[in-house]
Parts: structure tokens; C-alpha cells; sequence
């Protein structure tokens, strides 16, 4: 991240990107149909991933502000996202117990990862990428 933006995510379905030295939005993206609950940005500074209560993850192109593409498969509210260090990654957790690995570039489900008997709310990815 470039240190001069702030991605923040509202009840009002929306994600929003602000300009931390002025403290005036950027832009407003719309497509959520509830709360976004959470936001990252990619450490490369190209794409901004939110998740929502509509258990969708979308991933915005940081840019233009465009949808790049929206992940569904959650059954639960999304809680929390993660981006990993290499740009490839996005892990997403829900309130339906699961925590969904998909590839950032494709938006193709890698792996579905079940075993919590309550919903969950935060999940990390390794930094090295590996263990």
C-alpha cells in the first residue's frame, strides 16, 4: 500500500476510498446489497477486496474503481478478508463456518475450509506464502 489511501467499508452497501492527506473520497464503490463488514487492500496497491453481509467477496480494481469480479459460495455473513503478500490469494471467513481460499486473478474457489462449529471471525494468511 501506498500509505496516502484509506478503504473503508459501511452499513450503507458500500466501500469507499479516501485520500488519507485531504481527507476526501476518491471514490465510492456500489454493488454490495448489505453492510460491507470488511476491507483490504492488495499490497501490491492494485485491487481492493471487500466482503459484506450479502456473503459475497468482491474484488474492485483500485485505479478505476471498477468490479473486477464477485466470489459467492459463503451461505453465512463474510467477516473478514485477507489478501496474501503475493497478490494471488484471497481468504475469506463467514458466519457459516467456513473459511473460502479463492485466486485473486481467475476468482476460481481453490479450497473450502470446514471444521469450526461456530462463525467465525478472523482468519491470516502466512506471509511467506508457504507454511
Amino acid at each position: 500500500p501506498d500509505n496516502k489511501t484509506i478503504v473503508s467499508g459501511s452499513d450503507d452497501n458500500t466501500v469507499r476510498v479516501w485520500d488519507l492527506a485531504n481527507g476526501k473520497i476518491k471514490s465510492t464503490l456500489e454493488g454490495h446489497t448489505a453492510g460491507v463488514t470488511c476491507v483490504a487492500i492488495s499490497p501490491d496497491n492494485k485491487t481492493i477486496v471487500s466482503g459484506s453481509w450479502d456473503d459475497t467477496v468482491r474484488v474492485w480494481d483500485m485505479a478505476n474503481g471498477e468490479l473486477k469480479s464477485t466470489l459467492k459460495g459463503h451461505t453465512g455473513r463474510v467477516s473478514c478478508v485477507a489478501i496474501s503478500l503475493d497478490n494471488k490469494t484471497i481468504v475469506a471467513r463467514s458466519y457459516d463456518n467456513e473459511v473460502r481460499v479463492w485466486d485473486m486473478d481467475s476468482g476460481e474457489l481453490k479450497n473450502t475450509l470446514e471444521g469450526h462449529t461456530e462463525g467465525l471471525t478472523c482468519a491470516a494468511i502466512s506471509p511467506d506464502n508457504k507454511t
